[in-house]
């Protein structure tokens, strides 16, 4: 089975390193390229992330020594990767622009990130459910210019929790409508008490964007 060159933007974020952990012996997958800021680039995985490893797993032995790319130098890394899965913290506007100069070089885009799930022509593609929606990418390879080149993005953390769930129950029985509460933890990007103190005997009444 032919396994594709992957990249990861955002590897030593708190989602960049799941992603590590799940891409680890995949066996559709092998990790050439780990990416970060300026700060991080020349530096090795191990050598970044070990003070602030996050995931129960130990870091991938075949990702720990690697060094880290600049995220921003997409000529550097477009012949290292097939593709790339981007999962970077970075205001909206700056993702769109990262996301899509990776895509106008031609390394198509599967995002983490929200910044491009309002756009009609990216799919938010839930693959048990919703898998046509990838046709819609030729509209986009139009208005961006590429040929291989495109972006797509998955759902947020509740929706891919439940829509399966409530698709099947639609198809047989039907739905009108359905309500829906989500409660999240203390963090969405996985602090723990431990390592964020400062939430105890605290609320957070507001986040921006949520």
């Amino acid at each position: 089975m032919k396994q594709y060159r992957v990249g990861i933007v955002g590897a030593t974020g708190m989602v960049g390193q799941r992603f590590a952990t799940l891409l680890e012996n995949h066996p559709w997958f092998h990790v050439t390229a780990l990416l970060a800021s300026k700060n991080s680039a020349g530096k090795t995985y191990k050598e970044v992330v070990s003070g602030r490893w996050a995931m129960q797993s130990p870091i991938p032995a075949s990702m720990a020594d690697m060094t880290l790319l600049d995220a921003d130098d997409i000529d550097g890394v477009k012949d290292k990767v097939d593709f790339v899965f981007c999962a970077v913290n970075m205001p909206k506007d700056q993702i769109v622009d990262l996301e899509e100069r990776y895509a106008k070089a031609e390394i198509p885009v599967i995002s983490n990130n929200s910044a491009h799930r309002g756009y009609p022509d990216v799919p938010m593609v839930i693959p048990e459910i919703n898998a046509d929606h990838i046709q819609v990418i030729d509209s986009q390879r139009k208005r961006l210019g590429t040929r291989c080149g495109f972006i797509a993005v998955k759902s947020n953390c509740s929706i891919q929790s439940y829509v399966p769930a409530l698709t099947p129950l639609k198809e047989v029985y039907g739905l009108n409508s359905v309500l829906a509460c989500t409660y999240q933890a203390i963090s969405g990007a996985g602090k723990t008490f431990d390592r964020w103190p400062e939430i105890l005997d605290n609320v957070v009444p507001y986040i921006a964007g949520e």
